[in-house]
């Protein structure tokens, strides 16, 4: 009875570790998923699935921060075309109307509409970049045509401004021929919104043994060293002013980037001396 006393004691006394892992992993929740489980809490037989578990926790956590922050990003952002379209249909229904003015109200809310559109398309997109779901083909895609193709579809905006587009240099990489062209396009239309009238945007493709780049320049605004790392980010627009440049919704880079990014590449910044230069490094095909 002594050795049975004695075992029971030794068996609760050495499983109380266990127990204090057990009575935290309880107290988890949702608000509390920035806590972690204490290793030297546990047995050392069961340390490495203490570890294991403080991975899950974290990976847990991350997810959680993505969904709130979509969810505040999405709810700012629709906020906007929302409120408009039910003051513009508060107005319509004050008072009678001639069908010609109902027609110009419906093709103002289309527009609302559009946006909110491209809005969700672009959120849907960007949420299955970051979950690694993005599927994208694999075939030789020669950046030159490609940027020559963007060129000649933003050449009449741009000659409306005054503003010269010029391409050099010639590489082939490896890819999705519709994603790599989405993100050029927005990278040549980010540098239309900021390029002041008369400016110049150069479009350079350079050829490495291990990479090719392609870099798009613009005249204009400088952006602040210190957004250079957030203007990837979405819904981030570097200043109040370079908002008011365009009414895209802050998703154009982001959107770039999570392309380059799915094809094993990155995407720089780097703003200097009344010049701005995005650059995309992709793996050489």
């Amino acid at each position: 009875m002594v050795a049975a006393v004695f075992g029971w004691f030794a068996a609760h006394r050495g499983l109380a570790p266990l127990r204090r892992v057990t009575a935290t992993t309880r107290e988890l929740s949702a608000e509390r998923l920035g806590e972690r489980l204490d290793p030297r809490d546990a047995p050392a037989e069961v340390r490495d699935h203490v570890e294991a578990l403080n991975g899950l926790l974290a990976r847990l956590e991350a997810a959680f921060q993505r969904l709130s922050d979509y969810s505040a990003d999405i709810a700012h952002e629709l906020r906007t075309p929302i409120s408009n379209l039910m003051t513009q249909t508060q107005v319509a229904l004050s008072r009678p109307r001639t069908s010609a003015e109902y027609q110009d109200i419906l093709a103002s809310n289309l527009e609302e509409y559009e946006r909110i559109a491209r809005m969700v398309g672009d959120m849907l997109f960007l949420a299955k970049a970051e979950e690694h779901a993005l599927a994208h083909a694999t075939e030789a895609v020669e950046l030159a045509r490609e940027a020559d193709a963007l060129r000649d579809f933003y050449e009449a905006l741009a000659e409306e401004r005054g503003i010269r587009i010029e391409r050099a240099g010639e590489a082939t990489v490896r890819g999705d021929r519709l994603m790599l062209r989405r993100a050029v396009s927005n990278l040549l239309s980010n540098a239309l919104r900021h390029t002041p009238d008369g400016g110049r945007i150069a479009l350079r493709i350079e050829s490495a043994p291990d990479c090719v780049r392609l870099a798009v320049s613009n005249e204009g605004e400088p952006i602040a060293p210190d957004q250079l790392e957030r203007i990837f980010e979405r819904f981030h627009r570097a200043s109040p002013r370079r908002d008011r440049h365009g009414e895209g919704a802050g998703l154009g880079l982001a959107i770039t980037r999570s392309i380059v990014r799915a094809h094993g590449g990155d995407i720089t910044a780097r703003s200097q001396d009344g010049l701005t230069t995005f650059t995309i490094t992709l793996p050489a095909g």
